[in-house]
């Protein structure tokens, strides 16, 4: 798996599509990503702006069908933000490394 194309080989997403898929999360985490924070190896917390939420909520349908070990819990936040953790299986946890990097590139 490179590091710009973080979509594990057991994605159902066609292999053509994944690397737009991992645009789309370029793109919101470029635009809205306002602080991530590496839990721990299975789990990845980031904070959105709160305007994202239409375009994060259909990343989220679309990533949890192509890839069904991904949890994403949502809450929102008193500031307007939304509160954003991703937690996949312990085994996954390389997938999970590449989501972060290209959210912290996005915050750099």
């Amino acid at each position: 798996m490179a590091d710009d194309n973080w979509a594990p080989d057991e994605c159902t997403l066609p292999t053509a599509q994944q690397p737009l898929r991992v645009a789309e999360f370029g793109e919101l985490f470029a635009t809205s990503l306002r602080a991530i924070e590496r839990i721990d190896p299975s789990n990845l917390r980031l904070v959105l702006a709160e305007g994202s939420r239409p375009e994060l909520e259909r990343l989220i349908a679309a990533e949890t069908e192509c890839c069904s070990f991904f949890r994403f819990s949502t809450r929102p936040l008193d500031d307007g933000l939304i509160d954003v953790t991703v937690t996949v299986p312990d085994s996954r946890s390389d997938v999970l490394d590449g989501v972060a990097r290209q959210a912290q590139a996005a915050l750099a």
